[in-house]
């Protein structure tokens, strides 16, 4: 690993705050003073703006940065349609939904030299790219670096590392992103992703709507889930590299490449909200309850993606942090439930307290809205007849996309031979228990 690599590994200089306004600058005086786009930009460097939103969206929305680089985005030859390997995008169209409770194992191991991009495989989704409604969800597995970069016209893209931590070289800088973290990336930003291990595998949530934003808290007040402070955007680091380079950008579902002269992470300075971020889910200050009964899982959300209904968001990323269960006289475990929402459930590490066995590491299962679910016969009945101590669950790290609409499958994930054919089962020998007085 390079000097300026290890840096960005061990998390050094990294600013901080969600959604803020920040600046950085990786030469001194390449940010201009009082002005956005000065007549003649410091350095000799070009000035641009990126807007992640429509200019005229409320202030407190808007998404917006400016960038000094070396040459403008503009300088690029066209670009052509190529393959679009396993990524597929909404409208999801090609298999009737689902509404039976599905879940798979790992993604296989890909083929040698396989890097981020094409290790990008979609389980399915909703909405419709091309109109900036709904979300997909993908799986990656990857065992080789990327010497390309790559940037997504249709959707800000949320990285959820499984296995094998990945050094992402974006326009702004580096970020480290290993699991037990997440990082998120704008839409339109551009990044290259290197392997800090062997192989590397996750999740990724694509999401077409409104940008994720953190969550109003509500009664909660002013403090708990995810603190704006923890989560952490790169400092300006740029590449001056003459040469082909290969670009791929994702644009209405589909690829197209352009072979460029020269690196397109040529950011020098910057300033503004439209930046990608890094955020440590184990510093997730989980809300629980103190009494009885066991919380709507809502109160685990880490960032939100609102609708144009208040309260009903096109996509939550929830995740289920280390946390004291301490309430009295109650079923801890995730009750059964049936919900309007649909539920993609994946786990970094260890064991999910609502499932014996089959849930594995780098596994999912999708709930689709108003399946039932809840958890299994062991479980159950494990939890029923607990003593009900102070527990500490530490074990284990689990999250959710959440969407507001029914995700319909990728025939390749219908198919798939990691899909589990007997996930039914895990709900059988629930037993009548019910007796009259």
């Amino acid at each position: 690993m390079s000097g300026e690599a290890r840096k960005a590994a061990e998390g050094l200089g990294h600013l901080s705050g969600f959604g803020n306004e920040h600046s950085s600058e990786a030469v001194p005086g390449a940010l201009p003073e009082g002005r956005n786009s000065p007549q003649r930009a410091p350095l000799g460097l070009y000035a641009e703006q990126l807007s992640g939103t429509a200019f005229t969206e409320p202030r407190a929305h808007n998404r917006r940065s400016w960038l000094y680089r070396i040459r403008p985005s503009a300088a690029h030859p066209a670009f052509t349609r190529t393959s679009n390997g396993a990524i597929r995008s909404a409208p999801f169209n090609q298999t009737v939904p689902d509404p039976n409770r599905l879940r798979w194992n790992p993604l296989p191991a890909p083929e040698e030299g396989t890097d981020f991009l094409a290790g990008l495989w979609t389980l399915g989704g909703n909405g419709d790219a091309t109109q900036r409604v709904g979300m997909a969800v993908h799986l990656y597995h990857a065992n080789a670096s990327m010497t390309r970069v790559f940037s997504d016209a249709d959707g800000e893209l949320l990285i959820v590392p499984e296995q094998g931590g990945l050094l992402l070289r974006t326009e702004f800088g580096l970020l480290h992103v290993e699991p037990g973290h997440i990082a998120l990336i704008p839409r339109g930003v551009r990044f290259r992703v290197e392997l800090l291990d062997d192989a590397a595998r996750g999740y990724v949530c694509e999401n077409y709507g409104a940008a994720f934003r953190l969550p109003d808290l509500g009664p909660i007040g002013a403090n708990g889930l995810a603190n704006a402070r923890d989560f952490r955007a790169p400092v300006a680091a740029y590449e001056d590299v003459e040469g082909p380079v290969e670009v791929v950008n994702k644009f209405c579902g589909n690829l197209w490449s352009a072979t460029y002269g020269h690196s397109p992470l040529d950011v020098v300075a910057w300033h503004g909200n439209h930046v990608p971020y890094t955020y440590d889910l184990r510093r997730f200050n989980v809300m629980g309850t103190i009494s009885y009964d066991h919380p709507d899982p809502s109160v685990f959300t880490v960032l939100t993606a609102p609708s144009d209904t208040p309260g009903l968001a096109g996509v939550d990323f929830v995740v289920f942090a280390p946390r004291w269960l301490v309430g009295e006289d109650t079923f801890r475990p995730p009750y059964f439930h049936r919900n309007v929402m649909s539920e993609y459930m994946g786990l970094v590490e260890g064991t999910y307290d609502a499932k014996a066995e089959g849930f594995v590491p780098g596994g999912g299962s999708l709930h689709t809205m108003m399946s039932a679910h809840g958890p299994d016969r062991e479980t159950f009945e494990k939890a029923s007849a607990a003593e009900l101590r102070p527990q500490k669950i530490d074990d284990g790290l689990a999250f959710m996309f959440e969407t507001r609409w029914p995700v319909s499958l990728t025939p390749q994930a219908a198919r798939a031979e990691h899909l589990q054919q007997r996930y039914d089962d895990v709900w059988q020998g629930l037993e009548r228990h019910f007796r009259t007085p």
